[in-house]
């Protein structure tokens, strides 16, 4: 039955049960439907709206998968944007582990798509695979050398960074000359990476967690640090990164800069795995590059006691104060925001936004989707199980969900979901907000990964009808199971 049909007849149903006087022929197929058991979330009738009163659905654009570029990518993570080759267009580098068993072997591919003036069309090619990228995990982007062109440096889960120089005009045909800085090699396990110009030099440090292993011991009580790196001034010496340590946690699992105090410089906001808590560090620099750690104490919010780890933060000011208040994954919770105090001392009071249960919610970004004023957030879920098989199993089991959760304008307030996509399988670790097609609306760019041969790089295309339509539309014929909710 086609999705055409499925909602043709749900409509009739509905017309039936008002006394809008159904014949039998119609009665009969109404029967027929819902002994087909609910529409999947993606076939199911949109009910979001966006300010302006029209309809919010979800369609899905690939950008690189394994049928697309024709490299085997899996376990797709981490995602960074910007104008590589100064065309005028953006590019998007992607990191992929390729490991679909977490087997300790030091597999993986960094991606490069690069852009044009159509959203649908890019230049697809490998900047690093095999060992020199393996379990690559995440990606940020800087100009490093001083050059004007951007550069990209990759944390590998086995067992290093990896720095690639931009050769500039020739981004797209030549080759990128790359490091593996001395002081990382073999060095662990490096699970997130950022660039920051900490000390308002002009050139970028790299900082980044380190959380030991690719998969620490269940109970390790063992430590790793957190740290950031100075770079020489031609990034391609290896041996002249220098290693500074911030802190020393068990299992670290993010250090992502951000002005936190809205002083001006970049701070750092870390989370541990190990410890389950989260915390910043206030950038103090004066000329030398200096840090104050401060512990974050959390209260209110939610029937559980609170259980973060800062997997992924994103950040906006939610209650209107004037200071960034931090959304993160709250282990019994879902999705959660901290309100950020005026005394740093003082504890950040959490508030609940959401979660979507029996899936684990993984990825996240704060936007503005329904174009009210106000930061809305879109999430995505996490299927678990045998990363490498697309198993069809029943629908309470846990899959691959999209939804956005939309701010009630008081952020305090309960934020309705809106899923519109749940397949058998998928995880999705990041999004990006963006206007991709030029609308004047949000639409986002994202990584999916545990769906082989699914995984890899897509964009999301919010579209706006004056009347409900299915809630999502995917991009492949052939997929991953979609499925009702639970």
């Amino acid at each position: 039955m086609t999705r055409q049909c499925q909602l043709s007849l749900v409509l009739v149903a509905l017309v039936a049960a008002c006394g809008g006087g159904a014949d039998d022929s119609e009665t009969a197929a109404t029967a027929d439907t819902m002994a087909a058991g609910p529409l999947s979330v993606a076939d199911t009738l949109t009910r979001a709206r966006a300010a302006d009163g029209r309809y919010i659905s979800w369609k899905e654009h690939i950008i690189d998968d394994e049928a697309t570029g024709g490299v085997a990518i899996a376990g797709s993570d981490g995602l960074s944007i910007g104008d590589l080759d100064q065309d005028g267009f953006m590019d998007i580098v992607s990191v992929h582990e390729s490991d679909t068993t977490y087997d300790g072997v030091a597999d993986g591919h960094v991606r490069i798509a690069f852009g044009s003036a159509d959203p649908d069309v890019w230049e697809l090619t490998t900047l690093g695979e095999g060992k020199e990228v393996g379990a690559a995990e995440d990606v940020a982007i800087a100009d490093m050398n001083g050059d004007g062109y951007l550069d990209i440096v990759v944390a590998c889960e086995l067992a290093h960074l990896i720095y690639f120089q931009n050769p500039g005009p020739d981004a797209r045909t030549a080759r990128w000359e790359r490091v593996i800085p001395s002081v990382t090699l073999n060095r662990g396990s490096f699970i997130r990476v950022w660039t920051a110009d900490f000390d308002g030099d002009g050139r970028p440090e790299v900082v980044t967690p380190n959380k030991g292993a690719q998969n620490p011991a269940r109970g390790t009580t063992e430590t790793n640090a957190i740290s950031y790196f100075t770079l020489p001034a031609d990034p391609l010496d290896g041996d002249g990164w220098v290693e500074h340590e911030l802190t020393r946690v068990v299992i670290p699992i993010n250090s992502q800069p951000i002005d936190l105090d809205g002083d001006g410089d970049l701070d750092v906001m870390a989370g541990s795995r190990g410890e389950a808590r989260v915390f910043w560090f206030e950038n103090t620099s004066d000329g030398a590059i200096t840090f104050d750690e401060h512990r974050i104490e959390i209260t209110g919010g939610g029937d559980l006691p609170p259980r973060v780890t800062g997997f992924n933060f994103d950040f906006a000011d939610l209650n209107g104060d004037g200071r960034l208040d931090v959304a993160l994954r709250d282990g019994r919770n879902g999705v959660v925001w901290l309100a950020q105090p005026e005394d740093p001392a003082a504890p950040w009071t959490r508030h609940v936004i959401g979660d979507m249960p029996p899936e684990v919610l993984v990825g996240f970004a704060l936007a503005d989707i329904d174009g009210d004023g106000d930061a809305d957030l879109v999430a995505g879920a996490y299927s678990q199980g045998d990363r490498a098989q697309d198993s069809e199993t029943g629908p309470e089991a846990a899959g691959g969900r999209l939804a956005w959760f939309e701010n009630p304008g008081d952020a305090t307030a309960s934020w309705p979901r809106h899923d519109f996509s749940r397949r058998a399988r998928g995880m999705f670790d990041k999004f990006i907000p963006r206007d991709m097609d030029g609308d004047g609306d949000v639409d986002f760019i994202g990584t999916r990964g545990n769906s082989v041969p699914y995984d890899g790089v897509f964009w999301l295309e919010q579209v706006r009808t004056d009347a409900p339509v299915a809630s999502f539309e995917q991009a492949r014929a052939v997929e991953s199971l979609q499925r009702p909710l639970p």
